[in-house]
């Protein structure tokens, strides 16, 4: 598959940094570094601009190592990047770590997957279909 982008800005185009991965690192493009306080939320731009064909959608994601390291994560994770959207991926990072974290230009802040949806029609009914589970919610299933 083939996804246009428009580059912005400074950073090389998102890559696969090896033969299966799912995820392209995505990379902050900005002017001067951002400081995330302790419980902080930025939205930082990547200076990407894509089209998506129908019936896909970009996800931005964590990078797990920033996650486990540094407790830095993408607050709205995973992130939607609908096929009809033009506009900068933004990544809303928050610091969830006791000190502050500092967002370098260039610096790898999320992961960009590329996923097939399809898109349903809801159908307003009376009742549903009875199931084993019915109605048990959180924790119904238990631990084995």
């Amino acid at each position: 598959m083939k996804i246009r982008v428009v580059n912005k800005g400074q950073q090389p185009l998102p890559a696969y940094a090896t033969e299966q991965s799912a995820g392209m690192d995505l990379r902050a493009n900005i002017s001067e570094p951002v400081t995330l306080h302790p419980m902080e939320r930025r939205l930082i731009p990547t200076g990407l601009h894509i089209a998506l064909p129908p019936g896909y959608e970009a996800q931005v994601r964590p990078r797990s190592g920033l996650a486990l390291k540094a407790g830095i994560t993408v607050l709205n994770a995973p992130g939607t990047i609908d096929a009809d959207y033009r506009g900068d991926i933004g990544v809303v990072l928050i610091n969830l770590s006791d000190r502050d974290f500092v967002v370098n230009d260039g610096e790898r802040i999320a992961q960009l997957v590329i996923a097939r949806y399809e898109q349903a029609e809801l159908v307003e009914v009376e009742v549903l279909d009875e199931t084993k589970r019915g109605e048990g919610g959180y924790g119904h299933t238990g631990v084995k």
